[in-house]
């Protein structure tokens, strides 16, 4: 996810993270298949996950592995 920039949607595919890490992202929203919105990217990553928003930081983001949300026409 440290590739996404401000105001991009996109969908997670997969966490790479420790079980404990992976267990704690789920309980917050960071699920696989679940749409969010990448709000702001300085300091830490806010993203917008079930109309709530949350702050991460670059390291737990960059082990969140998405794709990009197809445009619509």
């Amino acid at each position: 996810m440290n590739q996404v920039k401000a105001g991009t949607s996109v969908r997670i595919k997969q966490l790479a993270a420790s079980p404990d890490l992976t267990s704690r992202l789920r309980e917050l929203g960071f699920c696989e298949e679940q749409q969010i919105r990448v709000v702001s990217r300085h300091t830490n990553f806010i993203c917008q996950v079930c109309n709530a928003r949350l702050g991460i930081s670059p390291e737990v983001a960059e082990s969140i592995l998405v794709e990009p949300l197809a445009e619509l026409a």
